[in-house]
Order: C-alpha cells, then sequence, then structure tokens
C-alpha cells in the first residue's frame, strides 16, 4: 500500500499539516522560502521532505515537468499580508501597495491544470474576494471539493492576540523561541491554520478521492 502523496505550499510551521498523518499513511513534500522556518518545519516533521524554494515558482515547474499529478492532494497558502484589513490602517500611515495576485493565479492554475484535489487558503480581505471561496472562521478557502460547514476548529482558550506569539504558539503547539529569521513571530503563529480544520479538510478530500476512485480505497 503506497502512502498519498501531498504537496504542502508556504508550509511555514505546518499548522494545516499538524494532524495529518492522523488522518491516513501520507508522503508530504513542503515548499517553504524562509530557510529558518523550513529548519523548525523539518524538525516538527522529520519524515517530510522540505524543499526551500519559492512556492509559486515550485508548482509551475512541477506542471512544466509533468510531475504535479503525482501528487494527490495539493494544500497551498500564499502570503497573506497584502490582502489582509490591515492595509486599511497602513494606509493611513502612508504605505501603500498592490493585493499580490499570486493567490488567484495559483486558485486559477489548480482549477484548470490539476486533475486531484487542492485546497488554497487565505485570510479574509479587505475587498470583495474575485473568485468565490468558502469562508470557515477566521480564513476563506478555495477547493475543488464540498468543504463541511463546521471545520472542528478549536475554541482558544487563550485568546488570539495580533501582538506577541507566545498564545498563539501554545494554541498552534509550536516553539519559535529558536527562530532566527527576518519574519515576526507574532506574524507567524497568529497566521497559522487551526490543526483541526487541516485535518478536517484533509479527510474531506480522501473522502472525494474513495467516492470518486473506488480503487483508492485499498490506500486505507
Amino acid at each position: 500500500m503506497k502512502p498519498i502523496k501531498i504537496l504542502n505550499l508556504y508550509a511555514c510551521l505546518g499548522g494545516n499539516r499538524y494532524k495529518w498523518d492522523e488522518v491516513a499513511d501520507i508522503e508530504v513534500t513542503a515548499v517553504e522560502l524562509d530557510e529558518e522556518l523550513a529548519r523548525l518545519y523539518q524538525k516538527r516533521f522529520p519524515n517530510d521532505k522540505v524543499i526551500v524554494a519559492d512556492a509559486h515558482k515550485f508548482l509551475l515547474d512541477l506542471k512544466l515537468n509533468d510531475e504535479l499529478e503525482n501528487f494527490l492532494f495539493v494544500w497551498s497558502s500564499p502570503p497573506c499580508p497584502s490582502h489582509s484589513k490591515m492595509n486599511s490602517f497602513l494606509i493611513d500611515r502612508g504605505i501603500v501597495r498592490y493585493p499580490d495576485m499570486k493567490l488567484y493565479e495559483e486558485i486559477l492554475f489548480l482549477k484548470h491544470f490539476f486533475k486531484g484535489k487542492y485546497c488554497v487558503e487565505n485570510v479574509i480581505p479587505y475587498y470583495d474576494p474575485l473568485i468565490a471561496p468558502k469562508k470557515r472562521g477566521r480564513h476563506l478557502y478555495w477547493t475543488n471539493f464540498n468543504l463541511p460547514n463546521d471545520l472542528n476548529e478549536r475554541k482558544n482558550k487563550n485568546k488570539l492576540v495580533e501582538t506577541g506569539s507566545k498564545p498563539n504558539e501554545i494554541f498552534h503547539e509550536i516553539d519559535l523561541s529558536t527562530y532566527k529569521g527576518k519574519q515576526r513571530k507574532d506574524k507567524i503563529a497568529c497566521n497559522l491554520v487551526d490543526y483541526e480544520a487541516g485535518r478536517t479538510i484533509l479527510e474531506t478530500a480522501l473522502g472525494i478521492f474513495k467516492d470518486n476512485n473506488k480503487q483508492q480505497i485499498k490506500l486505507f
């Protein structure tokens, strides 16, 4: 029985990925540009293949090399700051930037050129989304399968905060104490997807695989 191959783009510390091993026998390829985050991810998930690279370009290269279809499931969490509602406050401070359209490029690319199941995740933006998403909790999801209304996200006893990473580190069961990169620790910890939501989404995607391809049941 071969493991299910999953591509985890913009992997960060694997908030979405944390409980995937409890769902099925999986083989994860994680792509993260920040070398320090990639190092901590590898420490957290020693069996995953971790690649330090631009995830946006990596996805395109996989398709060009006829390797994208090796994966049954793709998760992508493109950078969210340029889409966040915080941009309204930044403009008041004289900081102006365009929304990063890589988000929509990847949604369209996966929709039209990937045969497996995919989930693209991002924040609730300051504008009306250009492509209709599925809103669940604090996040938006674009998928080619139906998401349950309840992603089993946990009730956070230590309320998530925008500054100060420790409450969020505890909630997500991560440790940023040795992170020496350039990103703010509070931003890293705050933007992670709840691992219970990540698990529910993978379970849903794999359930659809079984419905659409009866041979796939043998993977379990």
